[in-house]
């Protein structure tokens, strides 16, 4: 296994306001809640947090998965808390989010992994926050379609499912899941026409550029319109090696890529990932009906 290169120059961050991440950390512990920033040590999470904003993920903390890239602890997960939907609600009262993202840890250990617990979550944010988006960033669920149903049922405006990484990758990268698994995902979000259709990849993880290209095509033919492209980072010596960063020239081509072949709106930087500044993608592509799959005016 290859060593990680030294972080260059254009990976670092400045800190977030003080202030404001002991706000966000205040409700979150008054409420008892989990986000996906700390879990999966995002880079971001100072800023974010500074922003006033956070990843809410739900079911728990513990996966039923191990994959290679992500540091969420795998474990046997204990039952879902049934007071979580209500608690992520009023945590997003509270913080005055106008935009909320919800993830999860993969529940395989549920019947429909978790899917009713995901709708239960966006129903009670649109009873707090009637005028708030609602972005859902959920696991496979195994393949299942009545699950993916559920969620989009609750009328989530963006649905989200990554890929993150390409499909040779797959074995080492996200044991457990299939790439062909995951665009019948989102194909089927998609076709459904009541919420848009999200992914992201990692680079970095000794993917080629036609590889690259091919996911990229792969997630455009499946329907998704909102795509981010992010830097890997390695979160432990336990987890794979970081075998090459990208340089912001690089992202900035991908980017236009992206442009070229369809998508609505697509992010890529070094620092981007899934739910970051997810508002501003959101605000870009509008908002669709749930009804009629048209633009609200």
């Amino acid at each position: 296994m290859s060593r990680d290169p030294r972080l260059p120059a254009w990976l670092t961050k400045p800190l977030g306001d003080p202030a404001s991440i002991s706000e966000v950390r205040a409700v979150l512990a008054a409420h008892r809640l989990n986000t996906v920033c700390d879990e999966a040590k995002c880079p971001n999470r100072a800023e974010c947090f500074g922003r006033g904003t956070a990843t809410f993920m739900i079911l728990g903390d513990r996966c039923t998965r191990n994959c290679g890239f992500c540091s969420v602890a795998s474990a046997t997960p204990a039952d879902p808390d049934p007071s979580e939907p209500d608690s992520v609600a009023a945590a997003a009262a509270d913080l005055g989010l106008e935009f909320v993202v919800v993830t999860s840890v993969t529940r395989d250990d549920l019947p429909d992994g978790g899917a009713s617990h995901f709708a239960r979550t966006v129903g009670a944010i649109r009873s707090a926050l009637p005028r708030a988006g609602v972005e859902v960033l959920v696991p496979d669920f195994g393949g299942d379609r009545r699950a993916v149903d559920t969620v989009l049922a609750a009328g989530p405006d963006v649905f989200g499912h990554n890929v993150e990484t390409v499909a040779r990758l797959y074995p080492v990268a996200r044991a457990g899941a299939d790439y062909r698994r995951s665009l019948d995902v989102l194909a089927h979000a998609a076709a459904s026409g009541s919420a848009r259709v999200k992914s992201a990849i990692m680079l970095g993880l000794g993917e080629t550029n036609t590889e690259i290209e091919t996911t990229l095509s792969d997630l455009a033919a499946a329907g998704v319109e909102i795509v981010y492209l992010g830097q890997y980072l390695r979160p432990s010596p336990s987890h794979l090696p970081v075998e090459r960063f990208v340089p912001p020239e690089e992202f900035e081509a991908w980017g236009s890529r992206c442009e070229g072949m369809g998508f609505a709106w697509a992010s890529a930087g070094p620092f981007v990932r899934s739910s970051y500044e997810a508002d501003r993608a959101f605000a870009r592509v509008g908002e669709r009906s749930v009804d009629r799959g048209e633009q609200r005016a």
